[in-house]
């Protein structure tokens, strides 16, 4: 099926022109030598749209960090490299290869997986050894203190490797560590402002709401980014699925946890959480879903999968369902959802797109 046939189609479905002026329309161009293939519902055209469905959905999100085998055959040197100089000589021997191969691989050749594999090693190397210099005080600091301190160290770092490499998760490292200074930071300040121990499940929920207000100004950060390039051309968008693929997580079980506050703190592991907490614990995962259709990130999908399960879970559990059964019940599950929402992508993301104002669809990655 041409473009020209699409247009058409879909010309006659939004009553542009009717279907016979399509076949007659057919009719013309071949008489003039102008061949193409049938424009009708058939079978044919029903392959080929939900092939261009496959292909939009592989397209929507495929951020650039995987562009060959050759990518990966240099990633996997590196990574091997890295390994061993690290069991030889320890961190003081890994940074400076580190640093000489981003000029080499991520400065000079612009190889995207390595870059990627370059900015985790660096990650590693930041918090092994921020490790070795905090750890000292870990006895004498408050649990709240000694995480900042830790935190404290990877700014710096991921900021001026991205600034002389511009690698996308390497600006997504950078904000996502400084939101994770920003929601300890105010946690401290809570505990000597109200004079409480966080760590006490009493204030559990204070903890939650801190942490979901972080993940909320995470995803306004990646939803920034993912507005300022829709079309996802750029390595904004890049940059967005790292923050996205940080923001939903957090997202989530900040508002599970919330969840729970109300049932003691019980978890769907320890066999207290009751049905109510699963029921909710499924239309959080659900919202999940929807906003991940709307935005057009599979990280909102993918993040609540854990937690759809141990819902499904729980609710076997609480009608006496043997544990063989509600195990492979909740796999199941889980297995189909994943099937039905990759497959029916595209299908399920125009359905929701259309029920939205133009005022928001016009500023997210369009809907083929």
């Amino acid at each position: 099926m041409t473009e020209l046939n699409r247009a058409l189609a879909g010309a006659a479905e939004k009553g542009i022109i009717s279907a016979h002026q399509v076949s007659d329309l057919e009719a013309y161009l071949a008489d003039r030598g102008i061949n193409f293939g049938p424009v009708s519902v058939d079978a044919a055209v029903d392959r080929d749209d939900a092939a261009l469905d496959a292909q939009a959905a592989e397209d929507s999100e495929q951020p650039r960090f995987v562009r060959g085998f050759h990518d990966i055959l240099i990633t996997i040197g590196v990574v091997v490299v890295l390994i061993g100089l690290w069991g030889l000589g320890g961190p003081f021997a890994t940074l400076p290869v580190i640093l000489v191969l981003a000029e080499i691989l991520v400065r000079r050749q612009r190889l995207a997986l390595p870059s990627v594999a370059l900015t985790v090693a660096l990650v590693h190397w930041v918090g092994t050894t921020a490790l070795w210099f905090v750890g000292e005080h870990e006895d004498a600091w408050k649990p709240l203190v000694f995480v900042l301190s830790y935190l404290s160290a990877f700014p710096i770092p991921l900021g001026l490797f991205y600034w002389r490499y511009r690698v996308p998760l390497a600006l997504a490292g950078l904000m996502v560590s400084v939101a994770l200074i920003c929601v300890v930071a105010v946690l401290l300040g809570l505990e000597r402002i109200l004079g409480i121990d966080l760590a006490n499940d009493n204030h559990f929920a204070l903890l939650a709401l801190t942490v979901l207000a972080g993940a909320l100004g995470l995803f306004a950060v990646a939803m920034r980014y993912d507005v300022s390039d829709p079309q996802r051309l750029t390595t904004r968008s890049d940059t967005a699925f790292w923050l996205h693929l940080a923001a939903a997580p957090a997202l989530l079980y900040a508002l599970i946890g919330l969840v729970f506050v109300s049932n003691g703190g019980a978890t769907w592991w320890d066999g207290q959480a009751g049905p109510g907490q699963a029921i909710a614990a499924i239309l959080i995962v659900a919202l999940f879903m929807l906003v991940g259709l709307i935005i057009d990130r599979r990280a909102f999908v993918t993040s609540g999968l854990l937690s759809l399960g141990g819902a499904i879970w729980t609710m076997l559990n609480q009608t006496g369902a043997s544990v063989d059964n509600y195990v492979f019940i909740a796999f199941a599950v889980v297995g189909v959802s994943v099937l039905v929402i990759g497959i029916f992508w595209q299908k399920l993301r125009r359905m929701v797109m259309r029920l939205l104002p133009e005022t928001i669809t016009a500023r997210l990655h369009a809907a083929p």
